[in-house]
Parts: structure tokens; C-alpha cells; sequence
């Protein structure tokens, strides 16, 4: 499957909550092999629909050997928290002392529309809870506490990156009935 591209901050497709998703065929199937192969390449712990382009509430992740997937999640979080260094594909090179749920039971569905319950804790539930986020539109920053955003809104303007023109839009290949963007 073909390697994307990756939004970067400031594209507004990471700022649009994605939709359901309701088709679990084919072209489902080939998004899910496309999140997989970029993630893999970038290299990134997890990717999000929203981050190639695509609307839709699927996300892929890589953590501790085990490449996974989830359609349409939804969670249950820990009320005991973890602090730690966070980073996404859509902010490069940067990262930053985020709090997230240490543990998270995450529920949604296979690629083949099959029900499945994931469990995690630590990278994991980072990982998932980062993901979910981007479906939301929410970005890890949006998560910092006052001073560490304003520091990581600082490192962003200052990235190479920042301001570069957005990537070509072109037709997804997946069926968005209208919601690719």
C-alpha cells in the first residue's frame, strides 16, 4: 500500500472531528493498510485518519511490537494519570511532558466491522488516547498545561516546517462521500 503524506500543524483537516464509520469494506481495508505503511515508515507509535487526509474514525498504532488498529473507539480511562514525553507525526521533531490515563480500555471495532476490546496501560494507553484525540480534532498541545503550551507553540513557530505549504490535496482514493478533505 502506498505511503501518504502527513498533515502538519496547521492544516485544518487535525482540527475537524472525524465521522463514524459505517462501511466496513474494501476501501476501509486499503485506509487501514495505508495508516499502517505510513505509520511504519514515518516512524510513529500511532496514526489517525484525520492526519492523511481522510475524516473517518480509524486509527492504526505500533507499540512494543504490535501493530494494531480501531475503528470508531471509544474509551474508558484510568483515573490514575501518567506524565511523560509526548510527540505526533503532524508536530515533528518536538515532544513534551503530557498527563494521560495510565490505564485505558479501548472499544470499537476491526477493519471487518468485528467488535474488539483493547487494554493497555503506559505507551499504550498513550497511544490510543493520543489517536482517539486526533478523531476529535484535539491535538496533544491542546493537553499542556498553560506555560508548556505557550513553550510548544514557541518550538512550533520555530520549527523548519512551520508555514511550509500545505500538502496537494488530491482525491482520496477511499470513498468519503464527500468528507475527504
Amino acid at each position: 500500500m502506498p505511503v501518504q503524506p502527513i498533515r502538519l500543524f496547521g492544516d485544518p483537516v487535525l482540527r475537524t472531528p472525524a465521522i463514524p464509520v459505517t462501511d466496513f469494506d474494501k476501501e476501509l481495508r486499503r485506509l487501514v493498510a495505508d495508516l499502517t505503511d505510513t505509520m511504519l515508515e514515518a516512524p510513529g507509535a500511532g496514526l489517525a485518519a484525520p492526519q492523511i487526509g481522510v475524516g473517518l474514525r480509524v486509527f492504526t498504532w505500533y507499540v512494543d511490537g504490535e501493530v494494531g488498529h480501531l475503528v470508531n473507539p471509544s474509551l474508558d480511562l484510568s483515573e490514575e494519570l501518567q506524565d511523560g514525553p509526548e510527540g505526533c507525526l503532524s508536530i515533528p521533531e518536538l515532544s513534551f511532558d503530557c498527563k494521560r490515563a495510565l490505564h485505558v480500555v479501548a472499544k470499537g471495532f476491526d477493519m471487518h466491522g468485528e467488535p474488539v476490546v483493547i487494554e493497555g496501560s503506559e505507551l499504550l494507553a498513550r497511544a490510543i488516547q493520543h489517536e482517539t484525540d486526533h478523531l476529535d480534532g484535539v491535538l496533544f498541545i491542546d493537553r499542556l498545561d498553560r506555560e508548556a503550551r505557550k513553550a510548544a507553540m514557541r518550538a512550533i513557530r520555530e520549527a523548519p516546517w512551520f508555514g511550509e505549504t500545505r500538502p496537494t490535496v488530491k482525491v482520496s482514493p477511499h470513498p468519503t462521500r464527500g468528507l475527504g478533505l
